[in-house]
């Protein structure tokens, strides 16, 4: 005696309209989940962020030494590498000062 009432096989869940709106609206939001995760995960990888260091020193190089860069671009990349030697310099300095007195 089994009561077939309760019997689920073959049958389809009740859904209404407002569910599958819902389960559809749920399955973008997953997907557009999905792929910022991916783009962070791109963006936080060491190794792209290191080719994306070298290639932007390398632009920066290439722009202050050459009389083809754009004069705002020639700027910019002066600025930076200037700052960046006076950086190097005050390191130094600190690094050279703190033997002398220890």
């Amino acid at each position: 005696m089994s009561d077939e009432s309760n019997d689920t096989t073959g049958t389809t869940p009740f859904t209404t309209p407002q569910m599958q709106a819902l389960e559809a609206e749920l399955a973008v939001t997953r997907a557009q989940l999905a792929s910022t995760v991916d783009e962070l995960v791109a963006r936080l990888d060491p190794r792209a962020q290191a080719v994306r260091a070298v290639e932007s020193g390398r632009r920066l190089v290439s722009d202050a030494v050459s009389g083809d860069a754009a004069p705002d671009a020639r700027k910019k990349a002066l600025a930076v590498l200037g700052g960046a030697v006076a950086g190097v310099a005050a390191l130094v300095a600190l690094v050279v000062a703190g033997r002398r007195k220890g």
